[in-house]
């Protein structure tokens, strides 16, 4: 998740759920960034299986005509037998688009869809924590999933303890405070 001091646009209080993490490079989704496309205009047979809010994500800055879905599997499903999921972490998985999402649906307490992603190359993110720019805390699968209005950022900081909770009331613009 996003320090404070990270002011990029692309950035700024976001919350990057970790896909992938390799020595080549890591790939992640913007959790927090809803756009105002409804998923339903770009991909039809996935718009009624979507979480509120059924918009289209924002996932990051690389590659934003690509889709990516991440879906939380309910209690009991398994990643490696449920058909059309790749499994990420835990309940989480990432959801193969060209599969039916009415056989898919059933399975999953929720799935979300982002165009595009945050990605950083070999070195380059490890780089950005030891800066300061990123926190390096434990993903719920709930976040995936987070309702529209919550303030998934500072939600996520306030759970991990002090000192990271205090900084959730940092404001997002304190010329403004």
């Amino acid at each position: 998740m996003a320090s404070p001091t990270l002011t990029d646009p692309s950035f700024a209080r976001s919350v990057v759920f970790v896909i992938d993490h390799r020595p080549a490079g890591t790939l992640g989704v913007v959790l927090n960034r809803p756009s105002e496309v409804s998923v339903a205009d770009v991909l039809p047979t996935w718009g009624p299986h979507t979480s509120t809010p059924h918009a289209v994500f924002v996932g990051g800055p690389v590659e934003q005509r690509t889709a990516l879905c991440l879906a939380a599997l309910r209690t009991g499903e398994d990643p490696a037998r449920t058909g059309g999921v790749v499994g990420v972490r835990g309940p989480v998985a990432l959801v193969d688009l060209d599969s039916d999402p009415d056989r898919l649906a059933p399975r999953v307490r929720g799935l979300r869809v982002f165009a595009g992603y945050s990605g950083w190359d070999r070195g380059q993110l490890a780089g950005e924590v030891r800066r300061g720019d990123w926190f390096v805390v434990p993903a719920l699968p709930d976040d995936v999933l987070a309702p529209a209005g919550y303030d998934l950022w500072g939600g996520v900081l306030r759970r991990q303890g002090v000192p990271l909770a205090l900084l959730a009331t940092h404001v997002s613009e304190p010329r403004r405070n």
